[in-house]
């Protein structure tokens, strides 16, 4: 009996050691299909860019030939260089044939018959650029009473040793081309010969960052304004702490802002808390404050994407998402170009709104557990999916938010961000310039040059808004 009673209590311990250890797989298996989930996001089924792409990411499926060959078609109009006005010529060498090609006669000068215009081949080159030395020399001289008295300088001559124009280039070394301060210094050096201290680098972009103070704070006050934003963050470093660097983008400028949060406070510091236009986002909380927004559908169809590569129920569920994607961006392309009208585009729309939907609630209902989730998110904003459908001048997905904040993500990359606040308000100020001026195809370098100059002499600085704002 007691042979028994001790076999049923080792029985019992076993079923409770097991249980645990149940348990126990059943986390390590939830745990390890997390991170094999994690090890497959790529920049096709999650937000992280292409960059970041291992050479172990699937490559992304070809697209659809065409049958055609290569380079231009039969009939394609062909692109030449065109040829300078004379008032752009800076040398003209004129050049006669010696030897007649038909019988092999000399031509003589004396004899020249020339027919029709002459043939113009024009080079362009590189004049080897020496920098602009102005030496002011401020004389002294004696009066009648004894006091000496010298020379001062005119107004108009700048008080530091580096005029306006080389302070702009500076500026757009680092704002335009991401140029490092050393690099901007060897630049300056080899091909202007004018050397520069690397400190003198850093003083000469804080004196283009207090010229563009004022204009960019306009900028802002005018994107604010807008009835259409685009609005995207990107990870930054600040003093060797955590930042970020947010973008506003509307057709005719482009604001930048560094800040250590990423929360809706500075959302509404950017755009104002009184915005009223729509907001053309990813599905950021960040954004969540505002009831006119347009969620962005290539953030959504790498979502569906990743419906697909997690496998499971959710997978075919993911594949119908992403036809039916397919489907309203081939319309969407058609009413972008004219070739659709807006009611037309509208009704058709509808039948995939339906289906959209549908899958996103079978998707929820249905699939594992991540995919679930992130239907239910999407569900949760169903009322931002299809702003794009009625409102003029919406957007369905925030691309131009991510080409405008694309240049500085690259920056982030060489510089690892700003070593203080000073440093970000010139990233911000002269990103904002740069992107703007670029937007109206106005020349930069002439902009930054003539800012330079006023703000030195205490003049108001050009706006950086178009003519008719």
């Amino acid at each position: 009996m007691r042979r028994v009673d001790d076999l049923l209590t080792r029985v019992a311990g076993l079923e409770q050691r097991n249980s645990v250890l149940e348990r126990r797989n059943a986390f390590l298996e939830q745990r390890n299909a997390e991170l094999e989930a994690r090890l497959a996001q790529n920049s096709r089924n999650s937000s992280k860019p292409p960059s970041s792409d291992g050479p172990a990411t699937p490559p992304r499926p070809p697209s659809e030939t065409t049958g055609r060959k290569r380079g231009g078609q039969p009939g394609h109009e062909p692109k030449r260089r065109e040829l300078l006005p004379p008032e752009r010529v800076n040398h003209v060498e004129d050049h006669w044939p010696t030897t007649c090609e038909g019988c092999a006669a000399p031509l003589p000068s004396a004899l020249r018959t020339e027919v029709g215009e002459a043939t113009r081949h024009q080079v362009v080159e590189l004049p080897r650029v020496q920098a602009d030395v102005t030496e002011h020399r401020l004389h002294h001289l004696f009066c009648d009473c004894g006091h000496t008295t010298e020379a001062k300088l005119p107004a108009v001559v700048p008080s530091g040793a580096f005029g306006p124009r080389l302070r702009a280039l500076v500026a757009l070394c680092a704002g335009r081309f991401r140029l490092s301060k050393r690099i901007t210094q060897e630049l300056l050096s080899d091909v202007l010969g004018i050397e520069l201290a690397l400190g003198s680098v850093s003083n000469i972009e804080q004196q283009v960052s207090a010229a563009l103070a004022a204009p960019v704070e306009e900028a802002r006050d005018f994107v604010r304004q807008q009835p259409v934003v685009h609005a995207d963050e990107t990870g930054w470093r600040e003093a060797k702490s955590r930042a970020w660097l947010w973008t506003a983008v509307t057709p005719q400028a482009t604001v930048f802002q560094i800040a250590r949060s990423r929360g809706a406070d500075v959302a509404k510091e950017m755009l104002g808390e009184d915005f009223s236009g729509f907001l053309v986002v990813d599905r950021w909380a960040a954004y969540t404050w505002t009831d006119m927004r347009q969620l962005c559908w290539a953030h959504l169809r790498r979502d569906f994407q990743g419906f697909v590569d997690r496998g499971g129920r959710g997978k075919p569920l993911g594949e119908k998402l992403l036809e039916q994607t397919r489907l309203m961006f081939e319309l969407w392309h058609r009413l972008r170009d004219n070739t659709l009208q807006r009611q037309t585009f509208q009704r058709r729309m509808k039948p995939i709104e339906r289906r959209i939907l549908r899958l996103l609630r079978l998707a929820h209902a249905r699939a594992e557990s991540k995919t679930s989730g992130m239907a239910r998110e999407i569900l949760g904003q169903r009322d931002f999916l299809f702003c794009f459908v009625n409102a003029e001048g919406v957007e369905p997905t925030n691309n131009a938010a991510e080409r405008a904040i694309r240049p500085a993500v690259l920056w982030r990359k060489g510089s690892f961000g700003t070593d203080s606040p000073n440093g970000s308000r010139f990233v911000e100020r002269i990103l904002t310039a740069v992107t703007t001026l670029k937007q109206q195809g106005r020349n930069v370098l002439d902009y930054l040059a003539a800012a330079t100059q006023n703000h030195a002499l205490g003049r108001e600085v050009q706006s950086l808004l178009p003519a008719a704002a």
